[in-house]
């Protein structure tokens, strides 16, 4: 060891090295047990995917869901089931629900869950009179349903042009359409075809056939043929559309969600005993129908889509495609 002379500038340096080590202070929100050196980990994609996971379950999200349809196809059961909750509010007398009731106007309700902070828009449409479901002179049943949904846009518009914005704007544009079919076993009705025309251009629109448990499995299959034809026919672009699959992988897994639309699914808000398990299902004299059982119905790919794979998805392709189409129209119109 070579000692450095007296008055040289390594002196201070080593006595310092010699000094015993003090313990660096602990930031106030370190997890108690754990040393500072373990706040400097890995560094990669992971730690990035888990900052926004923390950020989000803190902010929360919204994600809104409207549900079409005449009356009695099973909206509100759906939604209750989608959630696992109910979604009919009391009324003011005890006892009684306050049903959704069975007009062209829209209600919101909001449900927050567990790690997922969102809403549901439900709407029941009844159709028009027979003869009178496209005439253009009288107020047909998609005008609210399309004027509801550019509402929110609008809604969204005024909120993010504004000098001194919010720095969350609250999000209360409808992100995904669930349009229910009814089980007739034929082909569209046009009153069915005109509305997911209408509909498709401005949301994502997903067909589903309700109450599939009225058809068996041959006749639910000619009817799936049948539809598929039809949208096919008038350029009907449902969610997934093809033109936004950018990704090989997303293009494959989108196909096969494209060769199952639309979905036959059955509703229920109940559970049964089976084989010593609690089912969420619907009891009938030839048994009981599993609601989340992919062999009974086709109701947890619904489920799947809309809140497992493809939630952020839907988010996106509302943000980038439809509601930048509604603001360059408005902001066009706002400059003429």
């Amino acid at each position: 060891r070579v000692r450095p002379r007296a008055g040289s500038s390594l002196e201070p340096q080593e006595r310092s090295m010699e000094a015993p080590a003090v313990p660096e202070e602990l930031p106030p929100d370190a997890a108690p047990g754990k040393g500072a050196h373990e706040l400097f980990g890995y560094v990669g994609i992971e730690a990035v995917l888990d900052q926004m996971k923390v950020k989000t379950m803190k902010t929360g999200f919204e994600f809104n869901i409207m549900v079409v349809g005449q009356s009695g196809l099973g909206k509100s059961t759906m939604v209750n089931t989608l959630f696992k909750s109910k979604v009919s509010r009391k009324a003011s007398q005890p006892g009684q629900e306050e049903r959704i009731p069975k007009t062209v106007q829209l209600q919101s309700v909001t449900h927050a869950g567990v790690g997922v902070g969102g809403g549901s828009i439900l709407g029941e449409v009844d159709p028009p009179q027979r003869g009178a479901a496209l005439m253009p002179s009288r107020l047909t049943s998609w005008d609210p349903i399309i004027k509801y949904i550019n509402e929110q846009y609008e809604r969204y518009l005024r909120e993010e042009i504004l000098i001194t914005r919010k720095r969350k704007i609250p999000d209360t544009r409808v992100h995904s359409c669930v349009y229910f079919v009814p089980p007739t076993g034929h082909w569209l009705r046009p009153l069915d075809l005109e509305f997911m025309r209408r509909l498709s251009k401005i949301v994502n629109v997903v067909p589903v056939i309700a109450k599939a448990d009225t058809l068996t499995l041959e006749e639910r299959a000619e009817f799936k043929q049948r539809i598929q034809k039809d949208l096919k026919a008038h350029a009907i672009s449902v969610y997934p559309q093809e033109d936004f699959d950018e990704d090989p992988d997303d293009r494959l897994l989108n196909d096969r969600i494209r060769e199952k639309i639309p979905f036959a699914v059955v509703g229920a808000d109940q559970e049964h005993q089976v084989n010593g398990k609690r089912v969420l299902g619907r009891k009938t004299k030839w048994g009981i129908i599993e609601v989340e059982n992919p062999v009974h119905c086709e109701f947890p790919m619904l489920r799947d889509l809309l809140i497992r794979s493809h939630l952020q998805d839907l988010k996106d392709i509302t943000h980038n495609v439809h509601y930048e189409s509604y603001r360059v129209r408005r902001l066009n119109e706002s400059n003429r």
